[in-house]
């Protein structure tokens, strides 16, 4: 390891190794962190939006206490940065996953985090609702349920499809957090395989994953987000 600061030649790195070894791997890892974390706080982060949009003042569902505790749950913890977060959430995700170290302790962080964020996301964007659709609705004697899942959420669907395809980017920005702390992933790589060892090569290259996979998710999440408001 070079202890001077100075950057580690390219040709000391065995790219053979570390592409199908290392980089690879921590590309799975993410991937994995990122979809089980949509999918777990994707599904908790709507049901929360949903009830802090449909329980204010004159809405299908008002309920004032309710919203009210909501809205200081999600005003509390969204505001934590993610990297403080995880280590005040060390005893609970080694109570839960049993350990404080790898993927799926980084997963009950991201999940714990990203919740909050995904309902706040989802109660704005129900907000743009036209009201006088909600209302022709109840005109017709339509049920709450129904209103909320034929009529809400198709509404808003297309800015929920845009809401969520930022909130993936964030949760990718998460998982590389999580390998400062030995979350695994591609940020542990980055942490361990580049900066501690003065290796901008690797370093840059983690980047340039990232980067892509950023792009790819915002290109599908724009096109689906398309074809939706197109209807």
């Amino acid at each position: 390891m070079n202890t001077t600061g100075k950057l580690v030649a390219v040709n000391e790195i065995n790219w053979e190794t570390f592409l199908p070894g290392k980089l690879w791997p921590a590309i799975l890892d993410t991937v994995y962190m990122v979809a089980v974390t949509m999918v777990i706080a994707g599904f908790i982060g709507l049901v929360i939006g949903g009830l802090l949009y449909t329980t204010r003042q004159g809405n299908i569902l008002a309920n004032r206490p309710v919203n009210f505790i909501l809205n200081v749950i999600v005003n509390v913890v969204r505001p934590i940065p993610f990297i403080i977060l995880l280590a005040a959430l060390g005893p609970w995700t080694v109570a839960v996953v049993g350990t404080r170290l790898g993927t799926n302790a980084a997963i009950f962080a991201m999940c714990f985090a990203a919740v909050f964020a995904i309902a706040r996301i989802v109660e704005q964007n129900l907000v743009s609702i036209d009201p006088g659709v909600i209302e022709a609705a109840r005109s017709m004697g339509a049920s709450k349920a129904r209103i909320l899942f034929s009529v809400m959420i198709p509404e808003a669907l297309g800015p929920l499809i845009l809401g969520y395809t930022f909130l993936v980017i964030g949760v990718v920005d998460m998982s590389a957090m999580a390998g400062y702390v030995g979350g695994g992933g591609l940020g542990q790589v980055a942490m361990v395989d580049g900066y501690q060892r003065f290796n901008s090569y690797v370093t840059w290259t983690v980047v340039g994953v990232i980067i892509i996979m950023v792009q790819l998710i915002q290109f599908v999440g724009n096109v689906l987000a398309r074809k939706v408001m197109r209807r």
